[in-house]
């Protein structure tokens, strides 16, 4: 098993404490069934820090890389939700990223994610990339993991949409992402520790300044399944 499809939408925001429980009962109950409708849109995972802090990681994973510009998608990005529309300008500190699937190998939701975000150094792509898709063949094999993918930014080329201008700024993306999903979280961080420790990951070919975090899964939908009750 790998991630579904061949692109995916990597997020990370901030959501203050007092706006939580009602950005929660939005994105489970609006947000995720309006976006999984979207032609392409396979499934949508959330997960929480898990420190108990403001951020989020948010992931959609999507069957080709069209699906981030197909005309339906940029006219729903365009015509907000009333709710969307109060909700949008809390969503603070975000990153967002529309990205390729270079790499993919086992369960693309488990209980907790590890996320880096990180850069070739210049002339270490190849290098960093090949070693990042051995970790990738290695890490789900491991007690307490269960995945590994690497994905690369490639932004499509639309205007700026009115969600965007309701954030407030131009959203900022990642360079390459690397997540690796399991079910221990004491493994997940001590990769943080050893083989994806600043210092491992320079050693490879990233460039200093690798952003690291890790999350507890809060809730993973995929498409059709928001359908009415039976």
């Amino acid at each position: 098993m790998a991630l579904l499809g061949d692109s995916a939408l990597a997020m990370w925001w901030d959501m203050a404490a007092d706006m939580r429980a009602e950005f929660e009962h939005w994105h489970s109950h609006e947000h995720f069934p309006e976006r999984l409708a979207q032609p392409g849109f396979l499934r949508a995972s959330r997960w929480s820090a898990v420190d108990g802090g403001e951020g989020f990681f948010i992931l959609y994973e999507l069957q080709d890389h069209g699906a981030l510009s197909s005309p339906a998608y940029v006219a729903r990005l365009n015509a907000p939700t009333p709710w969307s529309t109060r909700l949008m300008p809390h969503h603070r500190n975000m990153v967002r990223s529309q990205a390729r699937v270079l790499h993919s190998h086992g369960a693309g939701v488990s209980r907790h994610a590890m996320t880096l975000r990180l850069s070739p150094r210049e002339g270490e792509a190849q290098r960093l990339q090949g070693a990042l898709r051995a970790l990738i063949e290695e890490l789900p094999l491991r007690a307490g993991l269960g995945g590994a993918h690497l994905l690369r930014t490639d932004t499509p080329a639309i205007a700026p949409t009115t969600e965007q201008r309701i954030r407030g700024n131009a959203d900022r993306s990642a360079d390459w992402i690397f997540i690796v999903c399991g079910y221990e979280r004491e493994t997940l961080e001590a990769l943080g520790e050893k083989e994806l420790a600043p210092a491992a990951l320079e050693a490879l070919g990233a460039a200093p300044g690798a952003v690291a975090g890790w999350y507890g899964l809060s809730l993973s939908m995929g498409r059709g399944e928001n359908g009415p009750a039976r």
